[in-house]
């Protein structure tokens, strides 16, 4: 970029906000001559310079619009109120479900407002137990935070991986647990890992150093690793690689037993190549199971040498399967518990049972089965609501879980595995009547006809018409369920007489993997139908009207909102798509994006590009009105790289034609959402809430 282009100079533009009170003017977003060929398709880039994450043009541009969004949001009516509620709803204890490794109990704990939860160890499943690990500590501000733990089986060592402001680079961390002694080695480059134990050493995935931006760079060749306690990671044993495929992704797991270690191969978001091998024999060569990425499978346990897999193979909704390493052809495997008309969600073994989670038309319930696959009795849950955190092994008389509902947060129970009966050992108090506010489901016809569930929470006996406030929230895509989930912010909007609607779109994994295909590739455009049919739904049926309508997304999710408003400018007053992925172009050439395209397919190819030109956000944007626009990113989001909320910023701010605001606030040290201390939570919501608030013209 030329010298006369790198100050960020103003816009001589002035715009009327929302509410008449205000005027924007947005900094100049330079445009340049850049463009792509596709196919003999001519596509214009302008502000492909905002992709240098590195560059002091871009770092420019950042600081400018976050100071013009801080001046517009500090204007407005009830943030300080607002962000008074907020802390006040977030400051509740917060617990996950205790589980076992050797002769003591693990689990999570906030004690409120505290950045980052605390891991702590129990000699009882439910004393108070002491810190183990205190990730506050770490860093003044908050913003370094646990991404995964591992304990060996033994109970002697802890293996942890550290984040940094949000980043998906992880380092590894060792702790001699009885000690609480931090051990000397780091394992570094780190991503996309888990930590499975055997003996006194993990098995671990990581890429080689990047030698361009750690931000942005793409992700290719990783490797699996052995890493034994007490040595330095440059003497780790190289387990597994595989040259002629860059995009491949390795994960290890080790059976309970430590008898066989299981190599998961990916290339996408979903589907898995798996192969088996025994751990203790010398030179044992994997055995495979599955060769393809044209199914997703994960073994569950073994007894002895029979293993139990629940696999979607020829199943959609999913099945378990038992098959040795001696039989491991598909044509060979043992069906135990077939498929069903509802999702075979997670299985698991306690008590020498087998308990099965489903998700019937998107809520949870729970089944005991024997061994051989007799359905024995149902297990109680508590309405609406979504089984969490599932702890159990099968030689245990108990397993710990928690359950979940838009209306109250987690609570966690213990299941006695002899009486096979249910006692809730941690229930959160938090400042919000739960019981004031209900849930009901609704089912929607989408374009082509297809019926689509939707959630939808408000105060009980809330009268519902053209002037109340709605929030639609999507996602739609990578087989992920939207099943009821407690999202503590929500509470706010819903306090103040707002509707909190959650529609299950297709491209999620609410209903199997046909309801996750039909919502991909060239199919994508149903996902977008099926949002905006939602929001029409709501407003024919006088739930609410388009001018108090908001409507929210994150990442794919955030795509879905940028294509909607898109399409449909005149479908809400209010939009924020979070951390989205909103160049449909490019977006494979970023980090992990390559792993996205079996959901979204890639401009290189002719067929998917001119299926991805049709809905790509950014490239459908027009001079037209668009409604009121907050945009959300992290500036160390290194999975959905800001660049593209920066492009799609700048695009909106040139075209937008409406007297709307159009806004973008990059987060600084954060990243894509995980790990995000509970501060820079706070602080974000506070802002969205303020913008979505103040435009529905809703009482602070």
């Amino acid at each position: 970029m030329s010298a006369k282009f790198v100050s960020i100079l103003l816009l001589n533009f002035s715009l009327a906000n929302a509410f008449g009170q205000n005027t924007v003017t947005y900094p100049k977003s330079v445009e340049e001559k850049v463009s792509d060929n596709y196919f003999g398709t001519k596509i214009e880039d302008p502000y492909r310079w905002l992709e240098d994450d590195r560059s002091k043009a871009t770092e420019d541009w950042v600081k400018a619009q976050n100071v013009v969004t801080e001046k517009f949001l500090e204007q407005q009516k009830g943030r300080a109120t607002i962000k008074k509620r907020l802390t006040e709803l977030w400051n509740f204890s917060k617990q996950s479900a205790p589980y076992k490794k050797g002769n003591h109990f693990f689990c999570t704990k906030n004690n409120g407002l505290q950045n980052q939860n605390v891991l702590y160890i129990k000699k009882t499943m439910e004393d108070e137990g002491e810190i183990l690990l205190d990730p506050n500590e770490l860093s003044k501000d908050g913003t370094i935070s646990l991404n995964g733990t591992s304990v060996s089986k033994d109970g002697k060592y802890l293996a942890y991986g550290i984040s940094k402001a949000g980043s998906d680079w992880v380092e590894i961390h060792f702790k001699e647990i009885a000690t609480k002694k931090e051990l000397p080695e780091i394992i570094k480059w780190v991503k996309f890992s888990g930590m499975s134990w055997k003996g006194d050493g993990i098995y671990y995935s990581r890429y080689d150093e990047p030698d361009g931006s750690v931000m942005s760079q793409k992700n290719q060749f990783h490797k699996v690793y052995y890493h034994k306690v007490g040595t330095d990671q440059t003497t780790d044993l190289l387990i597994h690689e595989d040259k002629e495929h860059p995009n491949y992704n390795f994960s290890v797991d080790v059976s309970d037993d430590e008898k066989y270690i299981t190599l998961y191969t990916s290339e996408s978001t979903s589907g898995h190549m798996i192969a088996v091998k025994e751990a203790n024999q010398e030179n044992a060569k994997f055995v495979v199971i599955e060769n393809d990425f044209n199914s997703e499978g994960r073994i569950v346990d073994n007894i002895g040498k029979v293993f139990y897999m629940r696999t979607n193979h020829g199943s959609p909704n999913y099945k378990l399967v038992t098959f040795t390493l001696d039989t491991p052809d598909f044509d060979q495997w043992n069906t135990i518990i077939p498929e069903s008309k509802h999702l075979l969600e997670g299985v698991h073994f306690c008590n020498h049972k087998i308990l099965v989670n489903y998700l019937e038309n998107v809520t949870s319930k729970l089944y005991c089965y024997s061994i051989e696959g007799n359905l024995e009795k149902e297990i109680p849950l508590d309405g609406v609501c979504r089984l969490t955190d599932f702890h159990s092994s099968k030689n245990d008389e108990f397993a710990t879980y928690g359950t979940v509902k838009f209306t109250s947060p987690e609570q966690i129970y213990l299941l006695d595995a002899k009486r096979w009966s249910s006692k809730m050992i941690f229930n959160p108090d938090i400042k919000f009547d739960s019981g004031n506010y209900t849930t009901e489901q609704v089912f929607f016809e989408s374009k082509d006809g297809t019926k689509i569930p939707m959630f939808i929470t408000s105060k009980k006996g809330l009268i519902k018409d053209e002037n109340t406030p709605c929030f639609v929230f999507g996602y739609g895509g990578f087989n992920i369920s939207l099943a009821p989930e407690f999202r503590i912010d929500r509470a706010v909007f819903i306090e103040a007489g707002g509707i909190y609607c959650v529609p299950n779109l297709r491209g999620g994994g609410e209903f199997g993997e046909e309801w996750h295909k039909s919502g991909t590739k060239c199919n994508k455009q149903n996902v977008f139908d099926d949002f905006i049919a939602a929001c029409d739904y709501l407003v024919k049926n006088k739930y609410t009207s388009y001018q108090k309508l908001a409507i929210h997304g994150r990442s794919n999710g955030g795509l879905l909102i940028g294509a909607v408003m898109t399409q449909r400018p005149d479908i809400c007053n209010t939009a924020i798509p979070t951390v989205g992925v909103l160049d449909m172009l490019r977006f494979h050439q970023f980090t992990i994006g390559s792993a996205w395209t079996v959901d979204y397919g890639c401009s290189e190819n002719k067929s998917e590009f001119e299926c991805l030109i049709k809905y790509s956000p950014l490239h459908n944007i027009k001079k037209v009105k668009y409604p009121a626009t907050l945009i959300l990113t992290g500036d160390h989001d290194d999975r959905v790289v800001p660049a593209h909320s920066f492009k799609f910023a700048a695009t909106m701010q040139n075209k937008n034609t409406s007297t709307n605001p159009i806004l973008i606030r990059i987060d600084v040290n954060a990243g894509h959402g995980s790990g995000k201390p509970t501060n820079k939570q706070i602080d974000e919501f506070t802002d969205m809430w303020t913008f979505v608030f103040n435009n529905l013209k809703m009482k602070i």
